[in-house]
């Protein structure tokens, strides 16, 4: 699931190599889901299928249900191409459902996306936040939290941080912050900062992990 076409988010090499790679474990070529417009970037690849979505579109891949929410970004590869979609996706499967925003300033669409979805995990941006311009299209720590709680989900895990130098804030303050506002809201124990490679699990009839 690819949720915009940043250089980024939807880096060729990498994608032809988890091609090269799911053929090689599984016999088959995985699927790609993409925003509407972005379908040239990935066709000629090496995915079975292509298949595109536009903002509150649903289909079934493999078992899960996939839903595009939108977001407050924008799509351009180069400066000219803003036909190109952007957006986030909601996953549900097995009694789970995971909220990926993508990269997103904050909006009134978190609580609008939660009515409608309901997710049970949501994936949020921290990163990227300072200068203050750079929050026309990403959230601070602190909004993203606000975002988690407005659209109800029962758990948060902060993505788009610590990996990269995006922003000019300090690599290490975005979850400092995060852990400072969650902790004054009392909503710590729900939200998990996980480390590269770490799997959370959870259990589909209990809101503990």
């Amino acid at each position: 699931l690819l949720t915009h076409a940043h250089m980024d988010h939807l880096n060729v090499a990498s994608l032809r190599r988890i091609v090269r790679a799911t053929r090689r474990l599984t016999g088959n070529a995985p699927e790609v889901v993409v925003p509407t417009g972005v379908e040239d970037l990935v066709t000629g690849l090496g995915f079975q299928q292509v298949r595109g979505l536009a903002w509150w579109d649903e289909i079934d891949v493999q078992g899960l249900r996939v839903t595009m929410t939108p977001c407050k970004h924008w799509g351009a590869r180069m400066f000219r191409d803003t036909y190109r979609g952007y957006g986030g996706y909601v996953i549900e499967a097995g009694g789970h459902s995971v909220y990926h925003s993508g990269d997103t300033a904050y909006f009134s669409g978190f609580r609008e996306i939660g009515s409608r979805l309901h997710p049970q995990v949501a994936l949020l941006p921290i990163g990227a936040y300072f200068p203050d311009s750079y929050r026309v299209v990403h959230t601070s720590p602190e909004e993203a939290l606000r975002g988690f709680v407005e659209g109800g989900a029962e758990r948060m895990v902060p993505i788009h941080f610590g990996t990269f130098q995006l922003g000019r804030e300090p690599m290490d303050e975005p979850v400092e912050r995060l852990t400072a506002e969650a902790e004054r809201l009392g909503i710590r124990a729900r939200v998990t900062v996980l480390e590269e490679g770490v799997t959370m699990r959870l259990h589909a009839d209990s809101q503990v992990p």
